[in-house]
């Protein structure tokens, strides 16, 4: 699990950045075009995609899934990619013991107390993207 971690880590800066690259070739008018995702735009869905991978920093406060937390595209492109630096970061210093704990938490979804296998939500958090 520890190898899928810092693999997906890498994986995920490496699309990242080829989402962003093919963004960058439309407006900003274009990206922000209600084009009924679930979260209604291209830029919309590049926030929320930021702000779920955050939420795993429990000193990171929002207020809704579909908060925006940067208007203009470079912005946003600069912190996707601090953000997936400090993933890769994260899985390098994954241990075995990490992999073994439960999880615990409140959804902001839906708020209730959840637990699972830690190596769960960790395939979680790396199929998001994909779920969007």
């Amino acid at each position: 699990m520890i190898n899928y971690a810092r693999a997906m880590a890498s994986y995920n800066r490496w699309i990242n950045k080829r989402i962003y690259d093919a963004c960058s070739g439309l407006s900003d008018k274009e990206r922000k075009r209600d084009v009924g995702a679930f979260f209604k735009s291209i830029h919309g869905t590049l926030n929320h995609l930021l702000l779920a991978d955050r939420i795993t920093d429990r000193s990171f406060e929002f207020k809704s899934l579909d908060q925006e937390l940067y208007s203009g595209f470079a912005q946003l492109r600069a912190e996707r990619e601090k953000s997936d630096n400090g993933i890769i970061a994260w899985a390098e210093s994954l241990t075995e013991k990490d992999l073994s704990r439960e999880l615990s938490y409140t959804s902001s979804a839906k708020p209730q107390p959840r637990k699972y296998p830690f190596w769960f939500a960790l395939t979680h958090f790396f199929n998001h993207q994909s779920h969007h």
